[in-house]
């Protein structure tokens, strides 16, 4: 598996500010294969860049051999695809598209997404929206952004989160298969993520299986069991060895991106060190 780290881990990252070869840069120092690179609303990498810009970024990874293969997008806090007005809907649809392109423009193999939300924790704004309602809209949304994956070659992988939905790895099964295509398309499972629904990470390894194209990597503390449980990789309550043992049962052999916030100093160095030891378990 190749080691990889997210961009919101770099400082400047979550502000989307951090000059992209200095990213790779400091990924690299780390001992890194890979960064996932992120995109905003602003920054230097938002749904406008232009396809030299991509292009670009490109061949800085390729200048210092750092893979760039996958591709975070967190629009959704912005504009959610399960959000009541349809006004927001479509533009949701509208920037996630345009998301999906610059991964391609990009070279990334595989596009992260949030496919919508019942609740965010973290947004008194957000207005809660009917279980079922939300549902419908992500299928929708998933539905039409799948045709653009395959149009341009990137991996369309919807990622469990704390969004209020799917809590069940049988219902999100059941949503991914919905969708009727296994073509680019599939799971980015957040490893971390499932302590926080009160659930055993291995367990979905193993009833997702293949639908996971993508895997992220953070550690939580059930002792704390809110947002602010989240902690340093082996400094948690995840089952490491348990969960790497399901992973290579599916076979899965691709990136493993350290999703770690927020930034510090020796953030980095920290997180390379313990990803090496959990992918010796």
């Amino acid at each position: 598996m190749d080691l990889c780290i997210s961009y919101w881990s770099i400082k400047g990252g979550l502000e989307n500010e951090r000059p992209v070869e200095e990213a790779i840069l400091e990924a690299k120092s780390a001992g890194f294969d890979g960064l996932e690179l992120a995109i905003g609303t602003t920054g230097v990498l938002t749904p406008d860049t232009d396809q030299k810009t991509m292009e670009s970024y490109r061949k800085l990874g390729e200048k210092h051999r750092i893979k760039l293969e996958t591709f975070a997008c967190a629009l959704t806090w912005q504009y959610s695809p399960t959000h009541p007005d349809p006004e927001v809907r479509r533009k949701a649809i509208q920037v996630h598209a345009a998301a999906i392109q610059r991964a391609a423009w990009l070279g990334a193999r595989a596009m992260l997404m949030i496919p919508g939300a019942v609740k965010i924790p973290w947004d008194d704004a957000y207005q809660p929206v009917r279980y079922d309602a939300a549902v419908n809209w992500a299928r929708e949304a998933v539905f039409e952004l799948v045709e653009v994956a395959q149009r341009v070659g990137v991996d369309l992988c919807v990622e469990n989160v704390w969004n209020g939905m799917f809590y069940s790895p049988l219902e999100f099964t059941q949503f991914i298969d919905s969708i009727g295509t296994t073509d680019h398309f599939g799971v980015y499972f957040d490893v971390g993520n499932v302590l926080g629904y009160h659930q055993y990470p291995p367990h979905w390894i193993e009833l997702l299986g293949k639908r996971i194209r993508r895997v992220h990597i953070k550690d939580f503390k059930n002792s704390v069991g809110n947002i602010t449980g989240f902690c340093d990789l082996l400094a948690g309550d995840v089952p490491w060895k348990q969960s790497m043992a399901e992973l290579r049962k599916i076979g899965y052999d691709k990136t493993l991106v350290a999703e770690m916030m927020p930034p510090d100093p020796t953030l980095l160095k920290r997180t390379h060190d313990a990803m090496l030891k959990i992918v010796q378990m």
